[in-house]
């Protein structure tokens, strides 16, 4: 523990040495690379290894008053720009796809665009939704060290979250290289705007982690009446309602929707 209570409960190990902290107090930043004229503290020294005593340079409030800025050596930052490699070639795949076969398709929705949207790592694994204009899907890419080149395109796999047991279908791209999909929607049309669709596409990674989110029933026909009515948009919305926690999770997600 190094003592500091803004952020990760004190735990030094949670931060690196090039971390940027800041005062909740009067919001001064101590960044190592500049270290600390006032108390002289030369640069390149971490917050981790500031003297006991250290203060705030502005209003002396206490080393356990500082909280994360900003890390860009924090592992969590590294996994942020791993994750944003996969996912910027997985909408460069979908964006040629969009301009070279689907544009001029009736069922697509020209007021969206191609976007990746919540990935994180479950896993080890980056899992986010990708938004196109003819398709929501919760896409599963595979992690670092494995090789999915061998999957067999419309083969099904039922992966278990903490709000159900969904059904993926393996797939395979020249770009992208193989991974895995759950459809969510598709068509596209009840989207009025891409910020409603990025908006749903965020709720359902929340929901999908949600335990609370978990399916009731096995009655899959039920389920999906009850999703059909439940995502109806309402008179002159700019999009679909916001679809309740049954609709977005066990409504054609879990029970392999």
């Amino acid at each position: 523990m190094s003592g500091f209570e803004g952020s990760f409960l004190g735990a030094s190990d949670k931060i690196s040495p090039a971390a940027i902290m800041e005062c909740k107090i009067c919001w001064t930043p101590y960044d190592p690379a500049h270290g600390d004229d006032y108390r002289q503290v030369e640069p390149g020294t971490p917050f981790v290894a500031l003297p006991p005593d250290w203060s705030c340079p502005n209003c002396s409030a206490p080393k356990e008053q500082f909280m994360v800025l900003e890390d860009p050596g924090s592992a969590r930052s590294e996994e942020a720009s791993a994750i944003d490699a996969v996912t910027a070639n997985l909408v460069a795949d979908f964006r040629e796809v969009w301009h070279a076969k689907m544009r001029d398709l009736p069922m697509v929705n020209k007021m969206l665009s191609v976007e990746a949207v919540g990935f994180q790592m479950w896993q080890d694994r980056p899992l986010g939704v990708l938004i196109s204009p003819w398709f929501m899907n919760l896409v599963m890419l595979p992690g670092e060290t494995e090789d999915w080149s061998a999957l067999t395109p419309g083969a099904k796999e039922v992966i278990s979250f903490p709000s159900g047991d969904y059904e993926f279908l393996h797939n395979l791209r020249e770009q992208t290289g193989g991974y895995k999909a759950c459809s969510l929607f598709s068509p596209m049309n009840d989207f009025k705007t891409h910020a409603a669709a990025t908006d749903v596409a965020r709720a359902v990674m929340v929901a999908l982690f949600d335990g609370d989110n978990r399916a009731e029933t096995d009655r899959s026909a039920d389920i999906r009446a009850a999703r059909e009515v439940e995502l109806a948009p309402p008179p002159d919305a700019d999009g679909p309602a916001a679809p309740t926690r049954r609709a977005l999770v066990t409504g054609g997600l879990a029970e392999g929707g």
